[in-house]
C-alpha cells in the first residue's frame, strides 16, 4: 500500500490520530477504519476505539466502571466535549434501542401510569397492577 505523502506513518500516535480527524462545525469525524460505525485507531501498540483515544488524550483514562456516551449520537465523532463518561445503564437508556424505547414509556399499553403505586417489577420487566387486577377479575368471572 502506498500513501500520497507518507505523513500517515510518521509522527507520534497523537499526531497520527488527529491527522485522521475531519472537523466540521459540530462534530469531529473519524475518517478512517470503522467497525459498527465506531472509528478504530492503531497507536503502534494496541487498537483503540477512536473516541476513547480522543477522550484519553484530553481527559485521561475513562473512570473505572464507566463508558463513553456520544452526546451528539454520532458514532464516529471523536470530539471530547461531545463525550460523557456514564454507566452502562445510563448509556443504554439514552440510546435508540428497543430497551431504551421501552424504558421511556410512562404508561402501559392500556394507558395506566407506570408509577411507584401502579407498577410492579417481575423478572426485570414492568407490569401494570391495574391491568393485572382486571385480568384476575376476568379469570375469576369465567372460572
Amino acid at each position: 500500500m502506498t500513501f500520497a505523502s507518507g505523513y500517515e506513518r510518521k509522527g507520534t500516535p497523537s499526531q497520527r490520530f488527529w491527522w485522521r480527524v475531519v472537523q466540521t462545525e459540530t462534530c469531529w469525524l473519524w475518517s478512517r477504519g470503522m467497525v459498527d460505525g465506531y472509528g478504530r485507531f492503531w497507536d503502534g501498540q494496541r487498537e483503540w476505539k477512536a473516541h476513547v483515544f480522543a477522550w484519553v488524550e484530553e481527559n485521561g483514562p475513562v473512570p473505572a466502571g464507566l463508558e463513553l456516551d456520544h452526546l451528539c449520537r454520532v458514532r464516529n465523532c471523536v470530539r471530547p466535549d461531545h463525550l460523557e463518561a456514564v454507566t452502562h445503564r445510563v448509556n443504554t437508556l439514552r440510546g435508540e434501542t428497543i430497551t431504551a424505547e421501552h424504558a421511556r414509556k410512562t404508561k402501559c399499553p392500556s394507558g395506566h401510569p407506570y408509577d411507584d403505586e401502579n407498577t410492579r417489577v417481575y423478572n426485570g420487566r414492568r407490569h401494570c397492577r391495574t391491568c393485572d387486577r382486571i385480568r384476575l377479575k376476568l379469570r375469576r368471572a369465567t372460572a
